[in-house]
């Protein structure tokens, strides 16, 4: 069985906050034969456990790696690696998938009002350009 997780069954799995769906998440992902992970099922994750379970960024970044761990996992594994750089710097893993993703399509320059996003970006060796 080959699979694209929504964001709902990575949560559970992680959570375990619903025994019952935390159990079919579990087991529906151990049977899959591949588990396409997309950048906005992994950005919605990182949103979700820091806004809605108040989980640390390092915490998610772990999540994010044991998900990444598994063999049967396939997605964007520059835009995660991305994601996960600037979720370790101190910022939101999807800044870190949107600055990437836009140099990927051609972007010269990542424009935000989030100072923070801004100076990850730039940390990162990126041409940002904060709007005030």
């Amino acid at each position: 069985m080959k699979i694209t997780a929504d964001t709902n069954l990575l949560v559970r799995a992680v959570t375990l906050d619903d025994p019952g769906q935390a159990r079919m998440a579990t087991e529906t992902l151990a049977k899959a034969d591949l588990l396409a992970l997309t950048m906005p099922a992994l950005c919605e994750f990182a949103w979700v456990m820091r806004s809605g379970y108040n989980i640390p960024r390092a915490g998610i970044a772990a999540a994010i790696r044991a998900m990444l761990a598994a063999k049967t996992v396939v997605t964007n594994a520059p835009a995660v690696a991305a994601g996960l750089a600037t979720l370790d710097a101190g910022g939101d893993f999807a800044d870190g998938v949107i600055a990437y993703e836009g140099r990927r399509l051609g972007g010269d320059e990542f424009v935000s009002f989030d100072r923070r996003a801004v100076a990850l970006a730039r940390a990162q060796g990126a041409k940002a350009r904060l709007l005030a």
